[in-house]
């Protein structure tokens, strides 16, 4: 029984995972199927299991040697211009990472819209590039708030450059920028290429400006020592009204606020409210995108008065009381802010006439 168990084990070495499996587990469920193997005769040689077979392993990378550089497809750049970016010379070895890095070397360029490198038997690298176009004209269409000078002043493209998809979507980004800056929150701006003959082209930017989004309301939290309406004076942006229709100050615009949040820090420090904090700014667009409503949350603090004055100088040559006279602020007064400018500028000019 144990020599007909053995042969069995060794006819199962020779077949596959799931059969050996299947093969182990019919010699343990009964006699009936284990008698089927022959016997073993006493002193009968043992054969020799078979060496496994050799898998193949993963295929080495093939490395060449470049024998010379071909530049292919160019026309206006010159192949020397080409082969001062490739990273590769003849005598180099490359494989498939090395062709790979100077394709994004190539790339990187600019110059070039398609790079593809290949080696030949022979070892010849042929590099084949496909120009960027030039650009011939750079138009706006649609545009009437903002001049065309101040939008060729913004977008990098220019005549006789080159033209990269890159550098035209920077340029719709920085249009739409502009006409959002200048209260247009809805304006559009689609690029379009118009092929010309020797690789040129003309970039047309079809502008489609939309209204101009103003100012709905500007309200007030946290506010007692002011009205709404006395901290709106002092900001430059302005609620639109139908009787100014549309002024310059009555769109919505994200840098004129931030202005506009220094000019309230003034008014309020200059009041005697040191403290005073802008604690949020949020602007609300509405769902028709007609006007925006904004609303500050500050906080005044309280008010103060300026306690001691008093001037302190290690120069010899300036009397202390002297240049106290100078200052415009005396103990007990409201604080201004104004006034801490005012006394710093009294002294550097004093200090300054003393030599």
């Amino acid at each position: 029984m144990i020599r007909q168990d053995a042969s069995a084990l060794r006819f199962a070495r020779g077949l596959s995972p799931s059969l050996l499996a299947l093969a182990v587990a019919a010699g343990l469920a009964g006699p009936a199927l284990a008698q089927t193997a022959p016997a073993i005769q006493p002193g009968a040689p043992i054969e020799a299991e078979p060496a496994p077979t050799p898998q193949p392993g993963p295929p080495q990378e093939e490395r060449l040697v470049v024998n010379r550089i071909l530049v292919r497809g160019n026309q206006r750049i010159d192949q020397t211009t080409v082969l001062s970016y490739l990273p590769i010379q003849p005598g180099d070895t490359v494989d498939a990472s090395v062709l790979d890095v100077a394709v994004r070397t190539l790339t990187r360029t600019q110059l070039f819209a398609d790079v593809q490198l290949g080696v030949q038997p022979n070892g010849d690298l042929v590099v084949e590039i496909v120009e960027n176009p030039i650009i011939n004209q750079v138009v706006f269409e649609g545009n009437g708030a903002i001049s065309e000078d101040k939008l060729t002043e913004e977008v990098t493209l220019k005549p006789r450059g080159i033209y990269t998809r890159a550098r035209i979507q920077e340029d719709v980004g920085k249009i739409v920028e502009l006409y959002r800056l200048s209260g247009r929150i809805s304006a559009t701006v689609t690029p379009k290429i118009v092929q010309l003959d020797q690789n040129r082209v003309d970039v047309v930017f079809e502008i489609d400006e939309g209204p101009e989004t103003g100012v709905r309301a500007i309200t007030f939290l946290g506010n007692s020592a002011f009205s709404d309406n006395d901290l709106r004076e002092v900001m430059v942006t302005t609620q639109s009204a139908w009787w100014r229709l549309f002024t310059t100050n009555d769109n919505y615009d994200p840098n004129r606020l931030d202005y506009d949040r220094e000019q309230l820090r003034k008014f309020y420090t200059n009041r005697g409210y040191y403290d005073f904090r802008i604690l949020s700014a949020i602007s609300e667009l509405a769902p028709d995108d007609s006007a925006f409503a904004i609303t500050m949350t500050v906080e005044e603090g309280d008010r103060y008065n300026f306690g001691t004055v008093d001037v302190v100088t290690e120069n010899d040559r300036l009397n202390p009381d002297f240049l106290k006279l100078l200052l415009p602020i005396r103990t007990g007064d409201l604080y201004e802010s104004d006034k801490i400018e005012s006394a710093v500028d009294a002294l550097t000019f004093a200090a300054g006439s003393a030599g």
